[in-house]
């Protein structure tokens, strides 16, 4: 049986569960939603969900809504799902905070 080292959690990323909805009427991030990848944050966006428009578009709207550059912001899961997981780079303490505060509606846009 081959034991594998579990490699230690990187404190500079941050996992963000996203549950997308497309073709909004406008562009909005927050509200809970509890999804398979945990409690997630809802966001929604105008464009549809056809050859990734709406992923590109939630990417873009977490970085706005997070304070982070878009190029901070990438999807690890769920490309073709509305259950997506994104990571955020260089994330602190005051990014975790937006997160939570939009997600749990102490916050938000």
């Amino acid at each position: 049986m081959v034991k594998r080292r579990v490699p230690p959690p990187d404190e500079s990323r941050l996992a963000v569960p996203v549950r997308v909805r497309p073709g909004a009427g406008r562009n909005r991030v927050g509200g809970r939603y509890e999804g398979p990848h945990g409690p997630a944050l809802i966001v929604a966006v105008g464009a549809p969900a056809v050859d990734g428009k709406a992923t590109e578009a939630v990417r873009r709207a977490l970085a706005e809504a997070l304070a982070v550059r878009p190029a901070d912001v990438e999807l690890r899961l769920g490309a073709t799902s509305r259950d997506k997981v994104f990571t955020v780079a260089a994330a602190g303490a005051e990014v975790a905070g937006r997160l939570a505060a939009l997600r749990d509606g102490t916050g938000g846009r």
